[in-house]
């Protein structure tokens, strides 16, 4: 039995293909190999071409049949996709404009707006959140700068709803995808009606409801003679990229916590209470395994700028030649604790919902031309990453959350030993590293939705765990010292 997991990312797109008898990953690819591109026709856009995405699922798929892997044999796909987008069709299920993704600025004001209307009571009460710059302000920047193209919406979605509707022909979401957006009434457990008439918006604009895992479409018979699926094949899993992250590592429950460090970087626990920080810096969602008998939220912690900030700083240490990432980060490797006083700020990728929503800038401080190398840029790289994601564990903790374990997939920025022991000794909670990504997840959570798994705990029983990286004590006033600078240099930007 044959499950698909298609993980829609804004770099690319990851697809995989598990065994549901072993829960393992018979093939897995990636198009394209490169990153793909981000516009940004202003300053503070960030947009793509939802069309791109669509074609990196053709082509993905084309990769894995010439892997020998039969489609027709697949019995169930799951979606996994970049959070906070905004995709607009129109009556014909056509694109009207490049998706406004999850790291454009521009809705901010509009969000900000809408808290002072709304007030704290609704916003926080009903949607755990301030619209700040999520998918309904951008849909409400549409609606106010665009407003020939607003007129002729027929439906928002979310990235991953696109994608449902490519395979189906069917207009979709589900109440994860809506939170995200902050389309989501918390008490009602219905699309937010207050947030849309406020704008003046006709709620029809959002599709219908769907499970988050469970039977939501299915392949369309003209779909599935181009792709080579078997007609009917069901879609049975939807879910935004961190709470689908945190379901791949078998994050399900409530104290459970997860982590990622991918073009962004997100610690996510899950709880069983509607809970809300009032000063946004993070951020409540419905989480995947969330029922109406089981109440399950997510509350996330994200910085824009980790694997973005990486790969920047790759870009500008080749000066035309090729340094991999795994050299890289041998050269942060020999560099102490604290990378010798240099400090790096990863706030240059966008608007930072720590930050309630400001847009800081990159910034790296205390450069001493003597004695500061490559490796010292790039420890202290990983070290502002980590750093800044801690501040958000912090606010975690302020909201009753603790943690002794984080659960993250060993790939992207994990790869690093100076990472994940940073990451280990910062917020002095053991690393559990395991051998899966959000393509194998959102597989899984096909074959979980199809109904072949019975439950959670059968569906991760072949879910492998690779290390465990503890925090080491004798070093724990070290990386407190290296923080507390890092604290201090940011204080120092005002």
């Amino acid at each position: 039995m044959l499950f698909l997991g298609l993980d829609i990312g804004s770099s690319s797109t990851k697809l995989a293909v598990i065994d549901g008898e072993t829960g393992r990953t018979k093939v897995a690819v990636t198009h394209p190999e490169t990153e793909l591109e981000i516009s940004s026709p202003q300053a503070g856009f960030a947009e793509q071409r939802p069309e791109t995405w669509w074609e990196c699922v053709t082509a993905g798929l084309a990769k894995i049949a010439a892997q020998g892997i039969e489609l027709k044999d697949i019995k169930a796909i799951g979606i996994s996709y970049q959070m906070h987008g905004l995709v607009l069709v129109d009556d014909q299920q056509q694109v009207l404009r490049p998706a406004i993704i999850w790291c454009d600025s521009r809705a901010v004001p509009y969000g900000e707006s809408a808290l002072q209307t709304l007030g704290d009571d609704y916003c926080y009460g009903h949607l755990l959140n301030s619209p700040g710059n999520f998918t309904a302000a951008k849909l409400r920047w549409v609606q106010e700068n665009e407003p020939e193209l607003f007129a002729r919406v027929h439906k928002a979605m979310l990235p991953g709803d696109y994608i449902a509707m490519k395979l189906s022909g069917e207009l979709t979401t589900t109440a994860s995808g809506l939170s995200e957006g902050t389309f989501w009434d918390y008490q009602k457990r219905a699309a937010a009606d207050q947030l849309m008439a406020h704008w003046d918006m006709d709620g029809d604009l959002l599709p219908p409801l769907v499970p988050n895992i469970g039977e939501q479409c299915r392949v369309s018979d003209a779909v599935a003679a181009e792709l080579g699926l078997a007609p009917g094949t069901l879609v049975s899993y939807r879910a935004g990229d961190q709470p689908n992250n945190a379901f791949s590592l078998n994050v399900l429950e409530a104290g459970e916590v997860a982590a990622t460090a991918g073009t962004s970087g997100v610690i996510y626990g899950v709880t069983d209470k509607d809970v809300a920080d009032v000063k946004s810096r993070v951020n409540t969602f419905v989480h995947v395994t969330d029922t109406e008998a089981q109440k399950r939220n997510g509350v996330l912690v994200c910085v824009n700028g980790t694997g973005r900030l990486y790969s920047w700083l790759r870009q500008m240490l080749t000066a035309g030649g090729d340094i991999s990432y795994p050299h890289l980060n041998e050269l942060a490797a020999p560099i102490p604790v604290g990378s010798d006083g240099l400090v790096f700020h990863p706030f240059g990728n966008g608007a930072e919902r720590i930050f309630q929503n400001r847009n800081l800038g990159g910034h790296i401080r205390n450069i001493d031309f003597n004695r500061h190398g490559l490796g010292h840029m790039v420890r202290a790289a990983q070290e502002g990453i980590v750093f800044a994601l801690n501040q958000g564990f912090d606010v975690l903790k302020e909201l009753g959350g603790s943690c002794e374990v984080i659960k993250v997939a060993k790939g992207n920025m994990f790869l690093s030993q100076v990472f994940a022991e940073t990451f280990a000794n910062t917020t002095q909670a053991a690393v559990e590293l395991y051998d899966t990504d959000g393509a194998a997840g959102a597989a899984r959570g096909a074959a979980l939705g199809a109904g072949f798994y019975a439950s959670g705990k059968e569906a991760f029983a072949g879910l492998e765990k690779v290390a465990v990286i503890e925090p080491d004590s004798s070093r724990a006033n070290e990386y407190q010292q290296a923080y507390g600078a890092w604290q201090k240099a940011l204080a120092d930007l005002g």
